[in-house]
């Protein structure tokens, strides 16, 4: 049974579709803005799609972390999380752009800068052939890492077979570990080397931890809507959610001090070439926006956190998660757009139309590709071997 057949009170072909039109239409939006203003258009397309693919890639890291620990919070969230990464040949495709405006994005493309940058030995890792390279290599370990965890995951589905939960573990391991240097080398090459004077050792791990932060919460958002009006509430219990909350405190905590780390080392060593890059970044509107994020992606959502009755409130508990995935696309805007504009805030028309367009119609895009893939296989994944122990978990405490 489909997860669109598991309620008829929540149709989520329905909801694909409404996520389809709103993607199309900004989607045509933005090829409007392509055509006025190509500069601006590659701009909004960059933070725009590094945000949206941290669903995929944050939801794959949390599939392998679910498979090395077990329990019953992996069980209630696993197809959710493997409904996201079979998402990853989109994401490919919608690449495309970003090669296409390479020029218009990166300085290191062009001829002025790619000599000063050869005078210290960058071309020899900043040069087109092997940035299109690298990026074709990172897609191809997270689409093998995604296959083989889905494959072995319907072969469970239909055999039972209990040696695959030892295949999924066995994979996620190195997995994990090629996991954290891809979104390191892809943070360099698709962010980082938009000013590529300025450097920093922390901003693969920093990555790390805000795709990581997506994915959860993204997820945590979806499988409260689903446990609400689908089969999957079955074996979710407030307990499933007490566990999710506590996971997301902790990749919240972890990105803050990454964040907080690179910052204050750069800020305690005031140097000319690291400094370059908060000194547009802390002024004026952006160093406004720096505050807010700070506040609202840190501060807010970790006392909120600390409380054991926020963490087993699916509602209470879904409002931090999409306060969080804001503050993701924000704090992208945020590291991204200055790289360009340096201390001046975008308030140009079509920069505005375009910043408010390239992450609708990428997102309405990406969702309605999820939902379909959703709806794909079951939500529950009954032959697992911790089906039982997680149906015991969702009721402990309810009177059954």
């Amino acid at each position: 049974m489909s997860a669109a057949q598991t309620n008829s009170t929540f149709d989520l072909r329905r909801l694909q579709q409404i996520a389809l039109i709103v993607g199309v239409v900004f989607l045509v939006i933005l090829g409007i803005g392509a055509f006025v203003n190509p500069a601006q258009f590659f701009r909004s397309y960059l933070f725009s799609y590094i945000f949206w693919l941290g669903m995929p890639l944050g939801c794959l890291a949390l599939l392998m972390l679910q498979h090395l620990t077990g329990g019953g919070w992996g069980m209630v969230i696993r197809r959710p999380l493997e409904a996201a990464t079979r998402t990853l040949p989109l994401m490919l495709i919608l690449f495309v752009p970003i090669v296409i405006g390479m020029h218009s994005l990166y300085p290191w493309t062009h001829a002025e800068e790619a000599a000063e940058l050869a005078k210290l030995g960058k071309t020899r890792y900043l040069n087109t052939p092997f940035f299109i390279g690298r990026a074709l290599l990172f897609f191809v370990i997270w689409f093998l890492l995604a296959y083989f965890l889905n494959r072995w995951s319907r072969e469970q589905d239909r055999t039972g077979d209990r040696r695959l939960v030892k295949y999924m573990r066995v994979l996620s391991g190195p997995g994990m570990v090629l996991f954290v240097l891809t979104v390191t080398f892809a943070a360099v090459d698709w962010v980082m080397s938009l000013e590529p004077h300025w450097m920093s050792t922390m901003f693969g791990f920093l990555f790390v931890a805000a795709w990581s932060v997506s994915g959860l919460a993204f997820v945590i958002a979806m499988t409260a809507v689903l446990a609400k009006h689908t089969a999957l509430g079955e074996i979710t219990g407030k307990s499933h959610f007490h566990d999710l909350g506590k996971l997301l405190l902790a990749l919240v905590m972890l990105w803050t001090y990454f964040a907080f780390s690179q910052y204050l080392i750069i800020w305690s060593g005031n140097l000319p070439e690291e400094i370059v890059y908060y000194l547009p970044r802390t002024a004026g509107a952006w160093g406004a926006i720096a505050v807010f994020v700070a506040i609202l992606h840190f501060a807010l959502p970790f006392l909120a956190l600390l409380s054991r009755s926020t963490k087993r409130d699916p509602n209470k508990l879904v409002i931090i998660a999409v306060l969080i995935l804001m503050m993701r696309l924000i704090d992208f805007f945020w590291m991204v757009t200055p790289s360009f504009t340096k201390e001046r805030f975008p308030t140009g028309l079509w920069e505005i139309v375009l910043n408010l367009a390239a992450p609708l119609g990428l997102g309405g895009l990406w969702f309605a590709a999820y939902l379909w893939q959703l709806g794909k296989m079951p939500l529950i994944a009954i032959n697992d071997p911790r089906y039982e122990y997680t149906l015991e978990q969702a009721h402990a405490h309810s009177g059954h």
